[in-house]
């Protein structure tokens, strides 16, 4: 699985995108709450972890998803 912060703009906050590894689109969601989007996925962090983890991520940059 992969994923890609985006900047928002103004008003519009950062997004979060999570894509398989084919690249797909599979959820999009806002960076201020990761958490419970992130455990339906399997991550078991704790969630101060998964916060860090996401304000950690570049803008833009898609990366593969190195938490667990």
């Amino acid at each position: 699985m992969y994923i890609i912060k985006i900047k928002g703009k103004a008003k519009i906050p950062d997004f979060i995108q999570l894509r398989n590894d084919d690249f797909i689109l599979i959820e999009y969601f806002s960076a201020e709450r990761p958490v419970n989007q992130l455990r339906k996925y399997g991550i078991k962090s704790s969630d101060k972890e998964i916060i860090e983890y996401i304000k950690s991520l570049e803008f833009g940059k898609l990366q593969k998803l190195n938490i667990k």
